[in-house]
């Protein structure tokens, strides 16, 4: 059914963006007639109509729709669009000046020596638009000012520090799977976006919770179900920050992660888990860079973020006894600033509540304790892990295991996968209760304890 379903949507895509295109080429012909002062049957290549959006399942006309999108904000947007599905529309924009054996200034662009096409710039869209008319030339500036629908909506990627007509005319990389495959775009985990997106085939049956903890997590379910009508329709936005602040603290395995899973699954937003261990870096400044990135591509995404093991950055702030402290204390106080700023889910687990700087702790809106799973809650745990009874042996009584040994839902579950092991290791078609036990001294012996 999905796999029709994205079917439909590209063949709708495809229809949609291929009037789009033959639009764009007659503009650009138009555009370049004008120029040259050839022969043409337009004096503006405003007079050339945009083709009538028909179909409502496209991203693509929802944004032009919903935005109200100009002519000339919609010509940049599927100009930036053009490389990526038609590139030969821009090829026109390749001719040289006779006079200077060389491309036309007014026609901007950029080669990058892997693209072999033209790739605009806004100097591009500028020429397209304005030709030599300055007035027009400013009215195209102004239609990428942040306020502005193709930048407000982050429709546009535009170069920070170099000069605005120089900057490459580029879709936002999240925009071009929507409008053509219907792809929804997932940044990869690299070293300089540290992120990784958390799932789980896992419904909320299958977590076990203390009754106070559950009742807790469910405040942070209520907000994303009904944040919008409490900050618009109430209108509290002036009173409340758009965001929640979550921290989630306790021993490892007993339920956090997963937790944060199932809050994305249930409100249908990607949960991105934070890898601290590389966001910290060790030359001054880039470690607000990698936080800027995964802030920035959440914020646009409407992502929830975890970040585990937090203490490692949103841990208690040094004495300023040398540079790289100072360095430190300032990673953290923009830290404090993003989360505070973020208007999506921030989620920080860690194990020990007292590691967390007290500087977060008051802008938490909730502070949830995971607690170790009481007997009653472990046996739950043990016959949902062990859920194939047939596979147990006889002399396995997951009540009396439940009742003996005090183990978190994690490592119950590490119990599973080695004594499963060890049974299909020895040819065996059931579970055994001596390696269910060996299973459990492992698991004791990595918080040093002895069975």
């Amino acid at each position: 059914m999905r796999a029709a379903t994205l079917d439909c949507l590209i063949s709708v895509n495809a229809t949609i963006l291929d009037q789009e295109l033959q639009w764009l080429s007659s503009v650009i012909d138009t555009a370049i007639r004008i120029f040259l002062g050839n022969e043409c049957s337009y004096q503006d290549v405003r007079e050339i109509v945009p083709p009538q959006l028909g179909n409502d399942s496209s991203l693509y006309v929802k944004i032009v729709r919903d935005n109200r999108l100009s002519f000339d904000e919609r010509v940049m947007l599927v100009l930036a669009l053009a490389p990526h599905v038609r590139p030969q529309v821009l090829d026109p924009l390749l001719i040289k000046n006779p006079n200077l054996d060389r491309g036309f200034t007014e026609f901007g662009g950029i080669h990058n020596g892997v693209h072999n096409g033209f790739l605009p710039t806004v100097e591009t869209a500028a020429f397209i638009l304005s030709g030599a008319n300055l007035e027009r030339r400013f009215e195209v500036q102004a239609a990428l000012d942040l306020d502005r629908s193709l930048r407000r909506c982050n429709l546009l990627h535009i170069e920070e520090g170099i000069e605005l007509f120089s900057s490459p005319l580029a879709l936002a990389k999240e925009y071009l799977g929507p409008f053509t495959t219907g792809a929804v775009y997932r940044p990869a985990f690299t070293s300089t976006f540290p992120a990784r997106r958390l799932t789980t085939p896992q419904q909320w049956s299958d977590l076990v919770l203390a009754d106070s903890t559950m009742e807790e997590v469910e405040e942070i379910c209520a907000w994303l179900e009904h944040r919008r009508a409490l900050l618009d329709e109430w209108r509290l936005a002036a009173k409340i920050k758009p965001g929640f602040r979550s921290l989630f603290y306790g021993r490892p395995g007993t339920g956090k992660t997963f937790t944060a899973s199932l809050l994305g699954k249930t409100a249908g937003l990607d949960v991105y888990r934070v890898d601290l261990s590389l966001m910290v870096s060790k030359w001054v400044g880039e470690t607000e860079k990698n936080l800027a990135r995964v802030f920035d591509e959440a914020e646009k995404n409407d992502w929830i973020l975890f970040f585990d093991e937090a203490d490692a950055l949103f841990g208690k702030r040094t004495q300023t006894s040398s540079s790289h402290d100072r360095y430190a204390n300032q990673e953290v106080s923009y830290l404090l600033q993003r989360v505070e700023d973020f208007s999506g889910v921030v989620i920080l687990a860690t194990n020990l509540k007292g590691n967390i700087d007290e500087a977060f702790s008051r802008r938490f809106q909730s502070m949830i304790y995971f607690p170790m799973p009481s007997p009653a809650e472990r046996l739950r745990l043990w016959r949902g892990t062990f859920s194939e009874s047939s596979r147990l042996d006889d002399s396995v009584d997951l009540n009396q295991l439940a009742s003996e040994f005090e183990l978190s839902g994690g490592a119950i579950i590490n119990v599973l996968r080695y004594s499963s092991l060890m049974a299909l290791r020895q040819g065996k078609e059931k579970i055994r209760l001596h390696d269910i036990r060996q299973g459990i001294r492992r698991e004791f012996r990595k918080s040093g304890k002895t069975l």
